[in-house]
């Protein structure tokens, strides 16, 4: 990899990590991918597989392109754009050209951010004739149909540059309205967008749906209040989604992009729409940085890697070709800062911990520190898709496929019927119907324990998948190398408990193990405490009576339950 400047454990004690630190990463992320540029500097061919799309060199010009503007719109050497406007000469007779839900669409977003980001740099100074070959080509992007999701997006941001420049002003403009128009449905509550008429609730929350409102608003000079108010409501759940140690989620689509997911927490600052502290944001965004540095997210020639830690054919998705991960480049949003905000000179601090419901995307989020982990009672992509229809994702785990982790029932989730999400004290909450197998849930989260309330045909149950060996005697166990447990306990019946076997493990390692319990309860119930843990604390006692489910907690706490949640 590429080297980096000493630490400053005095700035930064939880990473030491820096403002240094995120520049040289970023030269040495666009350092490593000029020998795969072409002659003419309008194509990165990156080793790796191909897209579906197949206009990856165009993905390799627009996201390290991207990358670019955001380090040189912070203070960095204006140099980094000369090899992107040679680029720009030929790339409009060479690239894909954009049509309906096309790839090229969503590079010429990125195209269009680092041109307006960089203006007074690139753009005011090149030749007319290369600014009207490059306006018309990007101008496509408004005539064109978007996939029904973020993509809408797409288009606002190549509107709000060509309407900035003068450029197809009356169509640029009615492309950032009809754009900004079509997400306003998909907003659920709790900061969440659903990613199109789906309830597909995931990443692109913060590397697509609130960071190009902000973009725009930061770029035009004019923010819509709503947006910062709906980003510092997302960012005061979302910001648990991460662990001490950096680790996101791994939960959903897209995640070659990796520390992307560190984006919305800088749009947060530089919008002034955050409840974090600045310590606290750049601890949160440098950790997660720092972990997929130090987890080989890089090649040694230094590239991005398709992949997870490493790579890692599992992760991916068709359209993810060998640019693909350089979306990351979002994360560099924070360089937008300039070296004297807080977020550069304040300490580090740890993120938030605790425990929260959301209603709006059916999650309960649970952060302890070293671990973080959601409760999923409301997001599905396609049904059957492991990377939305299990039960429960962290920070240190990964679904298996064969068998399925976190999951009940003897067919798979299906169509996942939200039935809503809150708090009882210290205690979250959150209950789903699932179409395909049949079975209502309710989770009950307090403190490190999960308890399950599953009623229907329960069949096989599953908890977390791990990397390791059986562990303990209650119930069904599974112990990582580190010491992280999973346990899967009975607290009602008597069913069987085993451990399955995953041979092809999952992006935390291979084979993995999962702990199982089969068996139906006479009374259509089955209650289980699962626990992701390094210690198994204390656990609930649970009492059926009819439709009702009765927990009492080892503090005496009292709380009951029937199938759609709160007795």
């Amino acid at each position: 990899m590429f080297p980096l400047p000493p630490e400053d454990r005095s700035l930064s004690p939880l990473t030491g990590f820096t403002r240094a630190h995120w520049e040289a990463v970023a030269d040495g992320l666009l350092a490593a991918v000029e020998p795969y540029r072409s002659p003419d500097g309008a194509v990165i061919t990156l080793p790796g597989r191909e897209s579906i799309s197949r206009c990856d060199g165009l993905e390799g010009y627009a996201r390290t392109f991207l990358l670019a503007a955001f380090r040189v719109a912070g203070g960095g050497p204006p140099e980094l754009l000369e090899p992107y406007a040679r680029g720009l000469r030929t790339g409009p007779g060479v690239w894909p050209p954009i049509r309906d839900r096309g790839q090229p669409m969503v590079e010429a977003a990125s195209i269009a951010t680092a041109l307006w980001l960089t203006r007074e740099h690139l753009w005011d100074r090149l030749p007319a004739a290369t600014r009207d070959r490059t306006a018309a080509y990007l101008a496509d992007a408004l005539h064109h149909e978007p996939v029904d999701n973020n993509w809408w997006l797409f288009p606002v941001m190549v509107g709000g540059f060509l309407s900035a420049a003068g450029l197809h002003t009356a169509a640029a403009d009615a492309a950032v309205e009809r754009g900004l128009a079509r997400i306003e449905p998909w907003y659920a509550g709790d900061g969440w967008y659903s990613d199109g008429d789906r309830p597909s609730f995931d990443h692109y929350n913060g590397w697509a749906m609130h960071l190009y409102p902000v973009l725009l608003g930061h770029l035009s000079g004019n923010l819509d209040l709503r947006y910062g108010r709906r980003l510092c409501e997302f960012l005061a759940g979302y910001a648990l989604m991460f662990d001490a140690e950096g680790g996101m989620l791994y939960h959903g689509r897209s995640l070659t992009y990796r520390f992307a997911s560190a984006a919305s927490l800088f749009a947060g600052a530089l919008a002034g729409a955050t409840p974090l502290s600045p310590g606290q944001t750049r601890g949160l965004a440098s950790a997660v940085l720092r972990r997929f540095l130090d987890h080989d997210a890089l090649s040694p020639e230094g590239i991005l890697t398709l992949g997870w830690h490493g790579p890692h054919q599992p992760t991916l998705q068709p359209y993810s070709g060998f640019a693909s991960p350089y979306w990351a480049a979002k994360a560099f949003t924070g360089l937008l800062l300039p070296p004297e905000h807080p977020v550069w000179t304040a300490r580090e601090e740890p993120g938030p911990r605790g425990v929260v419901a959301l209603p709006g995307p059916g999650f309960v989020v649970q952060n302890t520190g070293g671990l973080a982990r959601i409760v999923n009672h409301g997001s599905r992509h396609h049904p059957g898709d492991p990377l939305y229809d299990r039960y429960a994702y962290s920070t240190r785990t990964a679904p298996a496929t064969d068998p399925a982790d976190n999951h009940v029932g003897r067919a798979p989730r299906g169509r996942i019927v939200a039935r809503g999400a809150g708090m009882l004290g210290d205690t979250a909450w959150a209950a789903s119907y699932a179409e395909g197998s049949g079975v209502a849930s309710v989770s009950v989260v307090r403190g490190e324990v999960e308890v399950r309330l599953h009623h229907g045909d329960a069949g096989r149950e599953t908890g977390w998948a791990l990397p390791g060996a059986p562990a303990g005697a209650d119930g069904a166990a599974v112990r990582a190398p580190d010491g992280l447990t999973s346990w899967l306990i009975p607290l009602t019946g008597s069913p069987e408990p085993s451990i399955l076997k995953a041979p092809a493990g999952t992006a935390f390692g291979a084979p993995a193990l999962i702990p199982a319990l089969t068996g139906q309860e006479g009374n259509g119930w089955r209650v289980t405490a699962v626990v992701l843990s390094h210690d198994l604390p204390g656990l609930p006692s649970a009492r059926v009576s009819g439709m009702t489910v009765t927990l009492t907690w080892p503090d005496g706490i009292e709380q009951s339950f029937g199938p759609e949640g709160p007795r």
